[in-house]
């Protein structure tokens, strides 16, 4: 049963926001605690975290699938939501990929026009026999093609990727850009989760690194470069923030110099977060 302070209101704007949310599945097992996250229109967001960080769980109060526990969630009444999960449930092992896609019908409006189902799939790196594979016999970088094909084809504008690279290859990731990068300059929302911080990361404009149920760094792109920078050096650095050595490279995490934009190496900036740096984190949550 809900309970009776959660709250899941309606904005009269595209926005999505979450306000000291907590969540979970029994009294030990507290999934979600005072989470806060605000999403504007237009704007794309990566949440990174490890397996058991709370993402899936997050994404699915988004969706509606879960009502917190406490806290208030706002869904902006202009929004519709396309959803790419990890688990890909709603797929029918014995449908084949064009029957997926093309629900009985070659073609399908879409964006205002009439859309071939094939040529729609085409966009996804499926071509000729690929078409007519089963579900049940797809790889799960296929799965993901397949599911983020049916996700943008519901032309939902705010469109929230549950790990939407895991099991892909170099070529599919490659694909995943250029359609993500179609939703950018078609101005969608997109919300991204990933453990792999380097996947997709010249996309989204604002980080979110997540641990333990709770968002431990909340910034833009800009924010956290205009703050800390990356140096690589052959020794380590006396003023290092942070470091690990790797190859014989010590790659070392210091405080942005002046006006200057730093060089973020954000996999580096997870590792120190998600091992407690308390001074980054402290830089990086300093407000003023």
């Amino acid at each position: 049963p809900d309970a009776p302070d959660a709250r899941v209101l309606e904005r009269a704007d595209g926005r999505v926001e979450l306000c000291d949310v907590a969540f979970s599945y029994s009294p030990d097992r507290e999934l979600i605690r005072d989470l806060n996250l605000s999403v504007h229109p237009g704007e794309r967001i990566a949440i990174v975290g490890p397996t058991g960080a709370g993402k899936t769980t997050l994404f699915r109060l988004i969706m509606g699938q879960e009502t917190p526990d406490a806290g208030s969630f706002e869904v902006g009444e202009t929004v519709k939501v396309a959803y790419v999960d990890q688990r890909h449930h709603d797929l029918i092992p014995d449908n084949t990929v064009y029957q997926v896609i093309s629900q009985g019908t070659e073609s399908f409006r879409m964006g205002g026009r009439d859309i071939n189902a094939r040529a729609y799939l085409s966009r996804f790196n499926f071509t000729g026999a690929d078409q007519e594979k089963k579900i049940g016999v797809l790889s799960g970088g296929e799965r993901n093609r397949l599911h983020l094909a049916m996700a943008l084809k519901q032309e939902g504008n705010v469109l929230v990727l549950d790990e939407p690279a895991n099991g892909l290859d170099i070529d599919s990731k490659k694909t995943l850009r250029r359609l993500m990068a179609g939703c950018i300059e078609s101005e969608q929302t997109v919300i991204v989760s990933t453990h792999n911080i380097s996947d997709l990361r010249e996309l989204y404009d604002g980080l979110m690194l997540m641990h333990k149920g709770h968002l431990a760094v909340c910034l833009t792109a800009d924010d956290i470069s205009s703050r800390l920078s990356c140096v690589r050096s052959a020794t380590a650095v006396p003023d290092a923030l942070y470091s690990e050595r790797s190859a014989g490279v010590v790659s070392s995490i210091v405080r942005a110099e002046g006006d200057e934009t730093g060089d973020i190496d954000y996999a580096l900036l997870y590792s120190a977060v998600m091992s407690g740096n308390t001074e980054i984190i402290k830089i990086l949550s300093d407000n003023d």
